[in-house]
């Protein structure tokens, strides 16, 4: 979150004082409409914690699928060459290009 550019915290509207000029604004009005303020701001920043947390938790969702999807693409790439040279593997060639396009879909949004 970006600290640094909030100037007011829902404390510090809460905590404000004014001063009362014989023409100024009725105090109760200030009140309920500072209590708003506070109300939002408070909202906002259970909104930002919750998304920083959904973003954290999708970025290792992320980074877990990319592993994985690495580890996949070199077994894949290791299966070939053995079925090039004529060596007889147990990998099913056909289960790991079906887990590979579906970790692609899942990592990259691919459709196709």
């Amino acid at each position: 979150m970006d600290n640094e550019k909030i100037m007011l915290t829902a404390q510090d509207i809460f905590e404000k004082d004014f001063k009362i000029d014989a023409r100024g604004y009725r105090p109760q009005e200030v009140d309920k409409f500072l209590d708003m303020i506070i109300a939002d701001y408070t909202e906002f920043t259970t909104i930002i914690k919750r998304q920083e947390k959904e973003i954290q938790t999708l970025t290792n969702d992320n980074m877990k699928l990319k592993q994985e999807y690495s580890k996949l693409r070199s077994r894949l790439e290791v299966a070939e060459e053995n079925e090039n040279n004529g060596s007889n593997t147990t990998v099913n060639n056909v289960d790991l290009l079906r887990r590979i396009s579906q970790l692609e879909k899942a990592v990259f949004g691919r459709n196709e």
